[in-house]
């Protein structure tokens, strides 16, 4: 029953996954939004790496991860954004609120399969500029999903390798609406862009003990460059603005705009650990993304440009003692890390660069090494010179990851 219970929990939260904006962000306005963190909860708790798999919790970074499995995983997560947005002269804050993830992981003796829902790409944002006596909003929505199918095979006790194939799809909207102040009419532009394409992930782990108590583990992922098709609409129109508020169109007009195509960028990440199993971890992570090849999908944005992005992440977990029977908190998981991002957005000649120290906990319940996981972060995006935005964020993780068996000997009927 409880595995009924879970699917059908599953496939009705996919529609929630598909319809949110999960950002606030103003440096979602560039290309097609800020790229989203493809992991699960409790790797964003410790700095975002991936490099560790094992086999109760389900790794969405790295397909070949999915192969250590041994019980049947269902994860979902969600975070809630907190942020505080500064310029030279001004404060402003907002909040939004986000499903991450939603996924199934199979265990199949030494190969591993999961099938899930990731939102990719985010766009959320509303700007007022005013030059010259005119009042400009600039607003955005959507954002870039994929459907995922990942496989991964145990070539050895020590030695993964997986693929995952996604299909993505999503739209993103824009609008600019401009008033020069005194008057009633005013000019708005409506961009809507439907975007799909496939892409693909290739990844491999390493794990040997170097000493009876020590495992060493590493990680290496590569996504290859892929091209998504933009299918593009645009309408202009006069509008009257109305004292309830809003705006009423008074002439409407359809242009026609030429479908594009945009180049989602390559990426490459490297991972390595040291830890003790079941007690203790810390690893570092290092991700190159090619961003430099991310164009415009309209192919008109002259100003801003991109440049090749990095991260680089350090963290890890401590549990007490695992198998603690009588004290809860000796089996509880602590996570902690920091991270920093080069964006790759560029902006008046300054970088937009990232950081941000987490920190969280996983809550063992049930029978089957099932958990909840709870984390928190707080870091900084851009800078608030230059004319530009600086943004202080506190971000709340929550995921379920839950463990069931669905083959199960019996030995009695």
């Amino acid at each position: 029953m409880l595995k009924q219970i879970i699917v059908v929990f599953f496939l009705l939260i996919t529609g929630v996954v598909v319809a949110q904006e999960g950002t606030t962000s103003p440096y979602s306005y560039y290309g097609i939004g800020t790229i989203k963190f493809k992991g699960t909860a409790e790797n964003r708790s410790m700095g975002g790496i991936t490099v560790l798999s094992d086999s109760i919790h389900l790794n969405l970074s790295n397909p070949a991860g999915v192969a250590d499995l041994r019980l049947i995983n269902y994860t979902i997560g969600a975070s809630h954004k907190r942020t505080s947005f500064q310029t030279e002269s001004q404060k402003a804050n907002a909040t939004a609120t986000s499903v991450d993830y939603i996924a199934i992981g199979v265990p199949m003796g030494k190969f591993g399969a999961s099938f899930g829902l990731i939102p990719t790409t985010s766009v959320g944002y509303q700007i007022e500029s005013t030059t010259d006596d005119v009042v400009t909003r600039y607003s955005g929505s959507g954002g870039l999903n994929k459907v995922f199918f990942n496989l991964g095979y145990k070539i050895t006790d020590e030695f993964n390798v997986g693929v995952d194939v996604n299909y993505n799809f999503g739209s993103v909207e824009n609008t600019t609406y401009s008033q020069r102040v005194g008057s009633l009419l005013g000019a708005q532009e409506f961009l809507r862009s439907e975007l799909s394409g496939f892409s693909f992930n290739l990844g491999a782990t390493y794990k040997t003990m170097v000493t009876d108590d020590l495992q060493l583990a590493s990680a290496v992922t590569y996504v290859p460059e892929t091209d998504f098709k933009s299918v593009n609409q645009k309408d202009v129109a006069t509008v009257l603005e109305i004292p309830s508020g809003g705006v009423r169109p008074i002439d409407l007009r359809s242009l026609t705009v030429a479908d594009t195509e945009f180049t989602f960028p390559s990426k490459v990440s490297l991972g390595l650990g040291i830890g003790k199993p079941k007690s203790w971890f810390l690893g570092a992570e290092y991700a190159s993304l090619k961003t430099s090849n991310l164009n415009d999908r309209t192919n008109t944005a002259t100003q801003f440009n991109y440049e090749d992005a990095s991260s680089f992440k350090l963290g890890g977990f401590f549990i007490p003692n695992y198998n603690s029977i009588g004290n809860f908190w000796q089996r509880v998981v602590y996570r902690g890390g920091i991270r920093y991002e080069e964006t790759g957005i560029v902006l008046n000649g300054e970088k937009i660069n990232e950081f941000g120290i987490s920190f969280g906990v996983g809550l063992p319940v049930g029978r089957l090494f099932s958990n909840v996981n709870l984390g928190f972060e707080l870091g900084r995006r851009g800078t608030k010179d230059f004319g530009l935005v600086q943004e202080n964020f506190f971000n709340t993780f929550l995921s379920l990851s839950l463990n069931d068996k669905w083959f199960e000997k019996r030995y009695y009927d």
